[in-house]
């Protein structure tokens, strides 16, 4: 009975849609007991898997795209194409939507509300389905979509072919970002990181299989993103089914997750707002370099920096998460002073970050184009665009920890209006104007840098805010 009482009173009264900031307390903290080693060994142990998870989970599109390479530059063009479109229409839209968890599951575990943890991830869960339906038409309609934005009519066809494979996979992605939220705010990382190594693992075995012995060419790396990322959730599954580590925080199905679905979806809209703006601004620079003169040098260049700007932005990504777990957990404890602390420290380590891979990226800059080709003039152009990149992703990985600050405390709908306003107010347009008036041509990468500060600046105050309002 008491436990029944306890689930309606947590349901009517989620934590941190109804609580009112003022009134957490934390008079039991001292700031100065904080012991900032303690602090700092758990978030490296949040970030480093989440770091590797995120790589492995990344690299499942680009095995793909890759083995697709082999088959042709039709193919090639059009596995890119679908990858991306996927991306814009599904993946990040899932993604943001699914970041919701990280408030309401890390808050509701920092509370010791553990059965509420199931609760909000069935309830994300079911929602996240629900989207999927008219998701999976838009990539059936691939093609036309494609046809009637002016793209290659062959190119387009292969992407629509492509991506309509490529529809299992987006409901199996869906569940797998619930259940990365959910094991991720209670601390619980290295299952996630063994599971996602074997799908990928698999994933190469399967791809090469699919793609060159059974017929299927392009058709069956589609397939084979679907089979790793069902074969991912499977094993999540499982963990969390038998593993004493979540018998607390899920007991099984329950009606209760099909109440109050509208607390979740106030959360996750502005959340995936936050996350598709961004993806999106990205993707139009794409688009706008294939304007310029040259195109094809500044699409290639263009596409490299990206590329290498996407792979070492999952450390700071990494970052983000654990921080995102600290700060959630911390509030819902009642802990709002160890939660500035957290933040103190993963910007500390985001700074360091970001000058260490920045040095990186200039020491290689000679030499990195030849990875993607052997053209001296896209070697030659990937060199002076490196020193650039090297300080967007500094901007970057600054605004990507404090957006998981953001993300934590509950503030999706301010983290949306930031990046509205620093990508599309000023961000694209700037773009625009440098490419297209003054003439810099592939250098506009370099606006990344002054949206990212902008953004930077904008998230960092929402932030102070935050603490300033529970402090």
């Amino acid at each position: 009975m008491e436990r029944a009482d306890e689930n309606a009173s947590s349901l009517n009264t989620p934590l941190i849609i109804h609580q009112n900031p003022n009134e957490i307390k934390d008079a039991n903290f001292d700031e100065k007991e904080i012991l900032i080693s303690e602090e700092l060994k758990k978030q490296l142990w949040l970030a480093g898997p989440l770091i590797l998870v995120s790589l492995l989970q990344f690299g499942l599109q680009l095995i793909s795209v890759m083995f697709v390479g082999h088959l042709g530059e039709l193919a090639l063009s059009g596995a890119s194409m679908a990858t991306s479109f996927a991306s814009v229409t599904g993946f990040s839209l899932l993604m943001g939507m699914a970041s919701a968890l990280d408030t309401l599951c890390g808050q509701s575990y920092g509370a010791k509300q553990y059965h509420m943890l199931g609760i909000h991830m069935q309830r994300a869960m079911f929602v996240l389905l629900l989207v999927c339906i008219p998701l999976a038409f838009i990539w059936a309609n691939t093609a036309s979509i494609l046809i009637a934005l002016g793209q290659d009519h062959n190119i387009s066809k292969e992407a629509g072919q492509y991506s309509r494979f490529m529809i299992p996979s987006i409901f199996g992605y869906a569940l797998l970002q619930c259940q990365v939220r959910f094991l991720q705010t209670q601390n619980i990382v290295l299952p996630m990181l063994i599971s996602s190594g074997i799908s990928t693992s698999f994933h190469i075995i399967i791809c090469w299989i699919l793609v060159f012995k059974s017929g299927l060419g392009s058709r069956g790396a589609a397939v084979a993103n679907s089979i790793s990322y069902w074969l991912n959730v499977f094993l999540l599954s499982l963990y969390i089914k038998f593993s004493s580590s979540c018998a607390k925080t899920w007991t099984g199905y329950s009606k209760e997750a099909l109440q109050n679905v509208v607390i979740f979806i106030r959360l996750a809209i502005p959340s995936a707002i936050m996350v598709c703006l961004e993806t999106w601004s990205f993707e139009m620079m794409v688009l706008l370099s294939g304007l310029l003169p040259n195109p094809e040098l500044e699409t290639s260049v263009l596409s490299i920096c990206l590329n290498t700007a996407a792979t070492v932005w999952m450390i700071p990504f990494g970052l983000s998460c654990a921080v995102s777990t600290r700060v959630s957990n911390e509030l819902g404890a009642g802990h709002p002073r160890a939660a500035r602390c957290a933040v103190h420290l993963v910007l500390v380590m985001a700074i360091s970050e970001g000058i260490l891979v920045g040095l990186v990226l200039i020491l290689i800059r000679n030499i990195w184009g030849y990875a993607y080709s052997n053209e001296t003039e896209v070697v030659s152009y990937v060199a002076t665009m490196m020193p650039i990149l090297a300080s967007s992703n500094f901007m970057d990985g600054l605004q990507c920890v404090l957006s998981g600050t953001v993300r934590g405390c509950g503030w999706q709908k301010i983290g949306a209006f930031i990046n509205l306003g620093s990508y599309y107010l000023v961000g694209i347009p700037t773009a625009i104007l440098l490419a297209f008036v003054l003439k810099i041509g592939g250098r506009v990468s370099f606006t990344c840098t002054i949206f990212k500060s902008i953004q930077t600046l904008l998230t960092k105050f929402a932030a102070s805010r935050v603490f300033k309002t529970l402090i």
